[in-house]
């Protein structure tokens, strides 16, 4: 290993595209849509485009950070900057921990989804494949990461695509289903409104899957340092999300539900396969299969990605041993690529042990859930303070917040709405008892840390010196604005 110290700008625009794509396109969405439609009816529609919104305005308020200062490697960077080392080191090992647990999820799901096709394998088996097949291409270059990424969002779009384009033909034609009811339009409304269940309890409950299947949309956020033009690659990639958001989410379950019934789709299975089987396309379970296991298999690529970043990231600030912060010759941060995987691999062959995958998979989804929303957070909180402390910047940026002084705080109150959510049932209640764990023990390696540390106590120092600066120039340049 040699011991160099800048990661590689390997990601072109092509990949960066399919990378945020596959950051909007989830597991939630393939299988997670049939429990939310059942949960929230023809609400999800709301749903899907509450939160969708939402996490523009966040995905924003990211990208005219990063922007801001090209120096920044991720949002870990700027919140450093702009709350202090505490933020940095509690964003920076949050994100990392994240990613950990979605992945598992993740390794656990495809365990579960190869017993479709292989039902006497063990599920060990398919996890430690998975595993190894993603460490060894973590491991050669950034470019085979965004190389891997691009085929499997490239399996995810031509999916969604093919399922609108085959719901919106059998609604024209006037298909009626096996069981007499006609694809239109009118069935959105048609079976209790579109809000079959009032706007609280099981409306709200279809927030916990949803959360989920929108996470890793900021992972765009970690790629700064590997982007060939991140000044233009990032806003590009951002703008495009809402538009991704109608099509992939909003679009497939509009069309699900036009066609058949929302009451009519079974919870426990994925909405995919049964449009698919309508047309009596052969092997229609199969094919879905293949493209869950596929957005599994991404979305695992991605945490075993975004963890050994963060963690290079962290040895960077001192905030993790020196040695995450070495790169092999492939400019890849090796030992963070080492840690991730070998956890991911030892936790998801314990749960590949459970009788029930997908409880396990429901448990670890929403811990990563609340962890993400702790992340967004985090990113608002910087955005506001960055508009105070630095005015002249934020009036002279290229890629503005769009209602930048109203929507973080529409933002937080939305994220405060998912918490209570959380609430209303009692396995999602099991990780918000077990989460605040993880924060502790968290604050107590910081506090232990920084106690006999010198450098950090002079990196507090410094901080404290500079916000002292900021705030004496942002005041000036006010007192200018005023006089003219």
């Amino acid at each position: 290993m040699e011991n160099n110290t800048k990661l590689e700008r390997g990601l072109g625009q092509r990949q960066m595209e399919m990378i945020a794509i596959g950051g909007c396109i989830g597991t939630g969405l393939f299988m997670g849509s049939g429990k939310t439609i059942s949960l929230a009816g023809p609400g999800i529609i709301f749903i899907y485009a509450a939160t969708g919104l939402i996490l523009y305005f966040v995905m924003r308020a990211m990208g005219e950070l990063l922007v801001h200062n090209l120096n920044y490697k991720s949002f870990v960077d700027f919140s450093e900057d702009i709350l202090g080392p505490s933020a940095g080191f509690f964003v920076g090992w949050s994100y990392w921990f994240a990613w950990i647990v979605a992945a598992i999820a993740e390794i656990t799901a495809i365990s579960g989804y190869a017993s479709f096709w292989w039902p006497d394998l063990p599920h060990w088996i398919s996890a430690l494949s998975t595993v190894v097949l993603l460490f060894t291409l973590n491991l050669l270059s950034v470019r085979a990461f965004g190389e891997l990424e691009f085929w499997l969002s490239i399996i995810k779009v031509i999916a969604i695509i093919g399922l609108i384009a085959l719901g919106l033909w059998l609604a024209t034609t006037g298909f009626i289903s096996p069981e007499g009811i006609a694809a239109r339009v009118s069935n959105l409304w048609s079976y209790g409104g579109f809000f079959p269940h009032g706007v609280s309890g099981k409306l709200l409950n279809g927030l916990q899957t949803t959360i989920f299947a929108f996470a890793g949309m900021e992972i765009i956020g970690t790629m700064m340092a590997e982007a060939e033009h991140p000044k233009k690659m990032i806003p590009e990639a951002i703008r495009k999300i809402p538009w991704r958001i109608m099509i992939f989410y909003i679009g497939t379950v509009t069309v699900l539900m036009i066609v058949t019934p929302w009451n009519a789709i079974p919870s426990d299975k994925s909405p995919f396969v049964g449009m698919f089987s309508l047309v009596g396309m052969i092997g229609a379970a199969s094919v879905v299969n293949f493209v869950v296991m596929s957005s599994a298999t991404s979305s695992s690529n991605s945490g075993i990605f975004a963890t050994s970043r963060m963690l290079y990231g962290l040895a960077q600030q001192h905030h993790a041993p020196a040695i995450f912060g070495k790169l092999s010759t492939y400019q890849t941060p090796t030992v963070g690529i080492y840690l991730g995987s070998a956890i991911i691999l030892i936790t998801s062959l314990l749960l590949a042990t459970k009788d029930s995958i997908m409880e396990a998979f429901d448990l670890v989804g929403t811990v990563a859930a609340l962890i993400f929303i702790f992340i967004w957070t985090m990113i608002l909180i910087s955005y506001l303070v960055y508009r105070r402390r630095f005015p002249e910047a934020h009036a002279k940026s290229e890629f503005k917040m769009p209602l930048g002084r109203v929507m973080p705080y529409v933002s937080l109150a939305f994220f405060g709405v998912v918490l209570y959510a959380l609430t209303l049932s009692e396995d999602s209640l099991i990780a918000l008892y077990v989460l605040p764990t993880w924060f502790i023990g968290l604050g107590l390696i910081y506090w232990l840390k920084t106690r006999h540390s010198d450098a950090q106590k002079k990196l507090l120092s410094d901080y404290k010196a500079k916000v002292a600066r900021q705030n004496k120039a942002a005041q000036e340049y006010r007192n200018k604005l005023r006089q003219h």
